[in-house]
């Protein structure tokens, strides 16, 4: 049996301040949900040509061909995107319009800008 006593506990400072978590898990998840459905170079140019038409929308038929993807792909991107919130899609007798929702850009750069901001 060990009948040594400790001699005093030294206690060591931290390294560094303790940190702070920027985003809690819940965001964080809804945040990498939008940013998969962004992931994609084709589903961004989905959103920038959404983003960009006159009209602030545009029609399915004209997708396939302004981003060189057969009309089945592009439809399954913007399944993907509007799942996401990202676009709105609108049916007008054969073909779907699909317009950006702004506000859940607006929102994914205010978070994202928290994110990263240094303080």
């Amino acid at each position: 049996m060990d009948t040594r006593t400790a001699g005093p506990v030294a206690t060591v400072a931290p390294c560094c301040p303790p940190l702070d978590a920027a985003v809690d898990a819940a965001v964080a998840a809804d945040l990498a949900v939008l940013l998969k459905a962004l992931a994609d170079p084709v589903r961004l140019r989905l959103v920038a040509l959404a983003a960009t038409a006159p009209d602030g929308e545009v029609c399915a038929c004209d997708l396939p061909d302004a981003v060189g993807r057969s009309q089945s792909t592009v439809s399954h991107h913007l399944s993907l995107l509007v799942a996401a919130g990202v676009l709105h899609r609108e049916q007008r007798g054969k073909w779907a319009w699909f317009r950006v929702d702004r506000a859940v850009l607006d929102d994914l750069a205010s978070s994202l800008a928290t994110v990263t901001a240094v303080g």
